[in-house]
């Protein structure tokens, strides 16, 4: 298990317990953000876009999560296509990824802050 993983209780009961690394939680986000129309890429560090050329896929890239008690703070950071508006871009993907995130741990989303990183140019003319 990597060092910088963490992992939490979501449901313990007389059944038993369950544990969710936070990399799951920024998966959940990444692949949620990537999903809402005009949201061309998440942003990464150099480090991650290095690992992504390698053929490693890093499906929680351009995302930090904070876990605190039964709550979570997400940041994204994003791509986003040319053409599309930013404010609604952003909107959707809050939704989208607090929705994700909620329905799928259990968890209550605090934020979802979003950090626009660049705009794709790919399909411009």
């Amino acid at each position: 298990m990597a060092e910088n993983r963490r992992i939490f209780t979501i449901k313990e009961d007389n059944l038993g317990e369950v544990y969710i690394a936070d990399e799951v939680v920024a998966i959940i986000a990444g692949l949620a953000a990537t999903e809402v129309e005009g949201v061309a890429s998440m942003a990464g560090n150099i480090t991650n876009e290095l690992v992504s050329k390698l053929g490693m896929k890093n499906l929680s890239k351009g995302v930090k999560v904070d876990v605190l008690e039964d709550t979570v703070d997400v940041a994204v950071a994003l791509n986003i296509e040319y053409g599309f508006s930013i404010p609604e871009v952003s909107v959707k993907v809050q939704e989208k990824v607090k929705t994700a995130i909620e329905t799928m741990t259990g968890l209550s989303v605090a934020e979802v802050n979003v950090r626009i990183a660049s705009v794709d140019m790919k399909n411009t003319k």
